[in-house]
């Protein structure tokens, strides 16, 4: 058997007249034409705008210029995340920051700018899919193309002679080529056969897939809510916006979309490694809830542990942080109970020492019974080992010590000016003295009391309970999202590892009436692939037909009419193949010099 291949690119044959339709259609991507500049109207831009539009290159553009507007958005404080953070780089970069504003760097994902990639590319895919999918499902009904008029110009081919009839050949190879799940048909002397379809497939369902990322992503954002809620053991919640401590939705978001339940937290459970290199760090964080699902539905209990949210409707409830809250019992001077509650510290550092405020806003009256408010700087020691004053040793309550610096006067929360509840306005309040004149401060254990001088009160410290920050998380369309990304990723596989390649086998009688047998084939791209298949299929047909001798030197060997001189140029081109020992075909069908260098 003889080997031959025809240089030339991959274009260029696929323009060669000889190839024909055979050399063609081999992938769904649309051609692109020149425009006409000169003759070019309002209709004429449009048209070309359309296809710059959705060309590959200009998608793959749009694409790297979305993922590049999505970096500011992770760099820079985002006012729908965190206003805090934005109201504070405004304050420390006063030139920057009108700029950002500007630019619309604070809310970069509602920014006209990102919008608008975000839509072009939407636009992009979708012009692109459509065509591409018509002209898939046109090449599925109809068949594999004939075979062109020179197979020697095919990147792999291969030829031998055999003893049986044109038709027998047909035949088998037909039946072999079915079996090898191509398909294939009879057009002519020859037998037409193409496989790798699944490579299209894997391309459309990749753009597809890219589609309904993008309207999962567009979905969730217009519809989403975010809201935190710090609970104490004991206390519930309702999913009502005027439950959260804070909570921020998309622009599509109404009340109504919240997911109706609520909840109890019983009880939080925390453990901690005790020893080793890593003291401190949490074995076990989870929380016990009862929950009802609406208005009437059954208590339910469950555990919410870290990255194990507990599912409700379309709501996840995520366990996020956790801490202290000493109960404070005060008494003003005639011994009566003003105040008394489990107030909420603020963690630290990871062995949770913890800050805080206790604020008695009403019903307290001093020695002299002129009303007041009180203000107490609280600072807790979970652990307390002598000679740490200013910092925990464990997270655990192992031997807790409660900081309370007391102070009395106007706090502030009638100004009309929002603070935090964490923090103490000290400009209008003055600070309790003790004998020595010195600032009133005191160490507190558990069910220990500060006596207030000059007969204002007690403050005690009764017990310490612990608190939990819940995350209440909506956003639509996840389960989409995720069904896309792996749609993606399967169909970017099939479109990287399938490849589209066509088979033809022709059979016709030489001169000396011996049947010559031509197989060739044609992929998407030059590889490997191509013609070992081809040897392989080459092999398999040959030993189920038997060979006939080579002719002598004087017999034509070549299929072809002699006498069409562009049979005798491609022969020429091609180069003039030896006659072999053997009638057996080479299993292994390689590409010619000119096209190994493609």
């Amino acid at each position: 058997m003889s080997k031959t291949t025809a240089t030339g690119t991959p274009t260029e044959r696929a323009e060669d007249p000889d190839l024909g339709a055979a050399g063609s259609q081999l992938s769904t991507v649309p051609r692109e034409e020149l425009p006409n500049l000169p003759s070019l109207g309002v209709i004429g831009w449009a048209r070309w705008f359309w296809r710059q539009l959705t060309s590959m290159r200009v998608a793959l553009l749009l694409l790297l210029l979305l993922s590049l507007g999505a970096i500011p958005g992770s760099l820079i404080p985002q006012s729908g995340i965190d206003a805090t953070k934005v109201a504070d780089f405004r304050k420390t970069h006063t030139f920057l920051a009108p700029v950002y504003d500007k630019l619309g760097l604070f809310h970069v994902y509602s920014s006209v700018w990102f919008s608008a990639i975000y839509i072009l590319l939407f636009v992009s895919l979708i012009g692109c899919i459509i065509p591409r999918t018509w002209q898939f499902i046109g090449q599925l009904r109809g068949r594999p193309p004939g075979a062109p008029k020179r197979l020697t110009r095919l990147p792999a081919y291969t030829t031998w002679r055999t003893g049986a009839e044109p038709e027998q050949v047909r035949e088998a190879a037909l039946a072999l080529l079915k079996k090898r799940r191509f398909r294939a048909h009879l057009a002519g002397d020859a037998v037409a056969a193409e496989k790798g379809y699944l490579r299209e497939v894997g391309n459309l369902a990749f753009h597809i897939a890219l589609i309904v990322l993008l309207i999962a992503f567009a979905w969730g954002q217009l519809y989403k809510s975010e809201g935190n809620k710090l609970i104490v053991e004991g206390d519930g919640f309702s999913n009502t916006i005027t439950q959260y401590d804070d909570f921020k939705s998309g622009n599509l978001f109404t009340t109504d979309d919240l997911v109706p339940f609520s909840f109890t937290l019983d009880k939080f459970t925390g453990t901690y490694e005790s020893n080793g290199p890593n003291r401190g760090t949490p074995r076990t964080y989870q929380a016990a809830l009862t929950y009802a699902k609406g208005a009437y539905g059954k208590d339910k209990k469950d555990l919410v542990k870290v990255n194990e949210p507990l599912h409700i409707g379309d709501a996840k409830v995520y366990l996020t942080a956790h801490g202290y809250a000493p109960v404070i019992t005060v008494r003003d001077g005639k011994g009566n109970v003003v105040y008394h509650d489990a107030v909420p510290l603020l963690p630290l550092d990871s062995n949770v020492t913890s800050t805080g405020v206790v604020k008695v806003l009403d019903g307290y009256r001093n020695a002299q019974g002129v009303s007041e408010q009180i203000g107490i700087s609280a600072f807790l020691l979970p652990t307390y080992t002598p000679g740490s004053e200013t910092a925990s040793t464990f997270p655990a309550l192992d031997n807790p010590v409660l900081n309370l610096t007391p102070y009395h006067g106007d706090l502030g929360v009638d100004s009309g000016i929002p603070q935090s509840v964490y923090q103490l306005d000290k400009s209008h309040v003055k600070a309790y003295k003790d004998a020595k004149g010195q600032q009133l401060r005191d160490n507190l254990k558990p069910g220990q009391t500060m006596q207030l001088p000059n007969g204002a009160g007690s403050i005690t410290y009764e017990s310490t309970k612990e608190w939990a920050n819940f995350q209440v998380v909506q956003q639509p369309g996840t389960t989409w999202a995720l069904g896309g990304a792996l749609v993606a990723i399967f169909g970017l596989a099939g479109s990287l590892f399938i490849q589209r390649r066509r088979v033809w086998v022709r059979a016709t009688p030489g001169a000396d009436g011996v049947t010559v047998v031509e197989m060739a084939g044609l992929g998407r791209s030059e590889s490997a692939k191509v013609p070992d298949e081809l040897g392989d299929l080459a092999a398999i047909l040959y030993d189920r037909l038997p060979g006939a001798p080579e002719p002598g030197p004087a017999d034509p060997a070549d299929p072809a009419d002699p006498a069409d001189p562009a049979d005798t140029d491609a022969t020429s081109d091609a180069g003039s193949a030896e006659p072999d020992d053997t009638t057996t075909p080479d299993s292994t069908v390689v590409p010619a010099e000119g096209a190994e260098k493609q």
